[in-house]
């Protein structure tokens, strides 16, 4: 989840990106400000990282743990 004009939200993503494509893992991005219920849940904490739905991290991501989590 993020948000546009986050910076927070550029490193999450470029740090996912790489780290999903070093996995072989696809990944996407939801803006939270086009969804008023995802805005709602998740405001100001964005950057957010769900994997299969379920709320891994938010705020910076944690790359050991993540690709642990991703099976690699």
């Amino acid at each position: 989840m993020t948000r546009q004009g986050c910076h927070a939200c550029e490193v999450a993503e470029a740090d996912i990106a790489r780290i999903c494509g070093d996995l072989g893992v696809p990944w996407s991005a939801e803006n939270v400000d086009e969804d008023p219920e995802l805005r709602a849940e998740y405001g100001d904490r964005v950057p957010v990282i769900l994997i299969d739905g379920n709320e891994h991290g938010f705020w910076k991501v944690e790359e050991p743990r993540l690709r642990a989590a991703l099976g690699g």
